[in-house]
């Protein structure tokens, strides 16, 4: 697999939809030492994964953070991901996104977010305050 750029525009972000599907690109970040990212369908929805443990050198410092988790709380509140969904500083997973464009365009914004570009992200989810 060719490495992804980094950060990872939403038209190349994996879809990782079965188990052959998801080895290959969390294999080739591990490899690459780079942040995973992928979209996997979950019936008629998406699920967004972004994950650092296969970066070691990268983690969301706190200002970051802070700005990751209260995106997950906006999409969380607005209904547009379950609530079980979740952020940490190394693994970010959104359950129920409408659609295949609409969670490549989340999983984008958190690839970015793990490299430190907020941008993406304040664009795919405004903050209400």
């Amino acid at each position: 697999m060719q490495p992804l750029p980094i950060p990872c525009p939403a038209d190349l972000v994996p879809d990782a939809t079965g188990m052959d599907a998801f080895t290959t690109p969390y294999s080739a970040a591990k490899e690459q030492r780079a942040v995973f990212v992928a979209i996997e369908r979950q019936g008629p929805r998406w699920t967004v994964k972004t994950d650092a443990r296969t970066a070691p050198q990268r983690t969301l410092d706190t200002p970051v953070y802070d700005a990751v988790r209260e995106a997950v709380s906006h999409l969380i509140g607005s209904r547009q991901i379950r609530p079980d969904s979740f952020a940490d500083p190394v693994y970010v997973v959104l359950y129920d996104v409408d659609g295949e464009g609409r969670a490549r365009e989340l999983a984008a914004a958190l690839h970015a977010a793990f490299y430190g570009d907020l941008e993406p992200l304040a664009r795919a989810a405004p903050s209400t305050s």
